[in-house]
């Protein structure tokens, strides 16, 4: 790997990223009588390096709104770079007021590009779904989980992909294990993310992240189960 390949990814995943793409906890408007959406996680739920109506839970939202059903702007708590812990931290310290007719969380990239302990990722991952359903009302039933896609198909996880590929498995493994004890959907979309690797379209301008034309294949797939859930 390049050298300038290698400081564009300490930049962007461990530093936070280049820009500041939205506030904690986005302040939103009364839209009363539609339904409430909750969104944790890191890069991929903010929408690092695409504009906001190309972030994936904005992206469903407004499908679930051309289907009929009525939901608000949802509510984004992510941060490019966010560990578990982090994420952990950040609601912790500003926890979203309310009840939630869906949650959603994607989490652990990071995790994996830091090289953290997998079990810690494990207690931390389950101590965020329990959050999420509380979040969701005490109900399970209203909370999903998508994998953690794959960057090693991106320009910065070339001559490393099937390690990176591994990892992510693995962490994803976890995640799904920890969905099932809870009864949670959990929903894999990192296959998807690997198509990437030919096609640049579905790379984002930064060379790391995703561009809108992937999270609207992720929405493809999550669309059908987030209906079932409502």
């Amino acid at each position: 790997m390049k050298l300038y390949q290698i400081v564009i990814i300490l930049c962007m995943l461990a530093c936070g990223g280049t820009q500041n793409p939205a506030p904690l906890v986005p302040s939103q408007p009364e839209e009363s009588g539609k339904a409430r959406y909750l969104a944790l996680g890191d890069s991929y739920t903010i929408g690092q390096s695409v504009a906001p109506d190309e972030r994936w839970p904005v992206i469903l939202a407004n499908e679930l709104e051309d289907g009929g059903k009525s939901i608000a702007t949802p509510q984004i708590v992510a941060r490019t770079g966010w560990t578990t812990r982090n994420l952990l931290d950040a609601l912790e310290q500003s926890p979203p007021t309310g009840t939630f007719d869906l949650v959603s969380l994607l989490i652990g990239v990071n995790n994996q590009y830091q090289g953290r302990n997998k079990e810690e990722y494990r207690i931390e991952f389950r101590q965020l779904l329990q959050k999420s359903i509380t979040y969701a009302g005490g109900d399970a039933g209203n909370v999903f989980v998508l994998s953690i896609p794959d960057w090693g198909v991106t320009a910065m996880g070339e001559g490393n992909r099937d390690h990176i590929a591994a990892e992510i498995d693995s962490f994803n493994a976890i995640a799904k294990d920890e969905c099932d004890k809870l009864k949670i959907v959990f929903i894999d979309i990192t296959g998807i993310s690997r198509k990437a690797l030919n096609d640049p379209t579905m790379i984002a301008s930064d060379q790391l992240h995703f561009s809108g034309k992937m999270y609207r294949l992720w929405v493809n797939d999550v669309i059908l189960e987030v209906r079932k859930l409502f």
